[in-house]
């Protein structure tokens, strides 16, 4: 696993032993990185289940301002920190050891993301319960970006979503399908506080 471009391109990262994460595979992640390229620069990046943090390093390496990286793992904690400090970018993350909920209502009205970034273990289906806590606590800005990848089609379709988030695109690549979302800005009345 490397950092395919920008200031740390080709720096080979460290990745947790064993199954207990499912790093996004080279292909999905150059896809990712290729439809957001003109929106990372001096942004906010946010990976909510980050595991070694490729993620967030591959959008501060290609110009993004900083990325909170947040995994309930301690090992991951390790890796990220590590990986961070051999791409020379740990300066420009914060990395946290806490599950999403505990990250979110910690950060609620102390920053919001550009760009979001959704992958947790996939049978946990948490990507619907993930993204409307983040919308609803207003850590998304007006213009943000989720990216969500998945098992599993039609994830704008769950009712939850579709009442906080309209689909930009979802694209399929082999078993994995990753949908690109954008936050609505008319919050429904039963949300508004």
């Amino acid at each position: 696993m490397r950092i395919i471009t920008g200031s740390a391109r080709g720096a080979v990262l460290a990745t947790l032993e064993g199954d207990a994460t499912r790093p996004t595979p080279s292909k999905v992640k150059e896809a990712i990185f290729s439809a957001i390229q003109f929106d990372l620069e001096g942004r906010r990046f946010l990976d909510l289940f980050a595991g070694s943090g490729q993620m967030g390093l591959e959008a501060l390496s290609r110009g993004a301002e900083k990325a909170v990286m947040v995994d309930s793992s301690r090992e991951a904690l390790e890796v990220m920190k590590a990986n961070a400090q051999k791409t020379h970018l740990y300066a420009k993350t914060s990395i946290l050891c806490m599950d999403f909920q505990q990250y979110i209502r910690s950060a609620r009205g102390k920053i919001q993301f550009d760009i979001a970034f959704l992958d947790p273990p996939y049978a946990l289906r948490l990507i619907p319960q993930a993204a409307c806590a983040l919308y609803d606590a207003g850590l998304l800005t007006e213009n943000a970006i989720l990216i969500c990848e998945d098992n599993e089609a039609g994830l704008a379709g769950h009712t939850e979503m579709a009442a906080r988030f309209r689909k930009i695109k979802e694209v399929r690549y082999g078993r994995i399908f990753v949908t690109y979302l954008a936050p609505l800005t008319d919050r429904p009345a039963s949300m508004q506080t």
